[in-house]
């Protein structure tokens, strides 16, 4: 992959983000700030979850309150190296989390 087609991926991972969270008729308030390539989760109590671009390495890292994750691009789905988790999978969980509410992004 290319830095033109990891810059692709990535943005479509972060408007999908966006999306659902305009979608999302939840209980509580999840904010969503994208600056340059990180894009910040804030949420009502305080917590945030962070996704950045890692461009040299063309990973993805995720940091949480309950941990942080670097995904890369396997096939179609953005993998953790650690844990073999999928991206979607690991973001829900956090949000989830830390919204104290159920949070679906697909």
């Amino acid at each position: 992959m290319n830095d033109s087609e990891f810059h692709r991926l990535a943005d479509s991972l972060w408007l999908t983000i966006e999306e659902q969270l305009d979608d999302w008729d939840g209980d509580s308030d999840i904010d969503c700030e994208i600056n340059g390539g990180v894009l910040t989760l804030s949420f009502e109590n305080g917590t945030k979850i962070i996704i950045n671009r890692q461009e040299p390495l063309h990973q993805v890292w995720l940091a949480a309150k309950h941990g942080g994750y670097h995904f890369s691009l396997k096939g179609d789905d953005w993998v953790c190296d650690r844990s073999g988790e999928n991206f979607w999978d690991v973001l829900e969980n956090a949000a989830s989390q830390q919204a104290g509410e159920p949070v679906s992004f697909r």
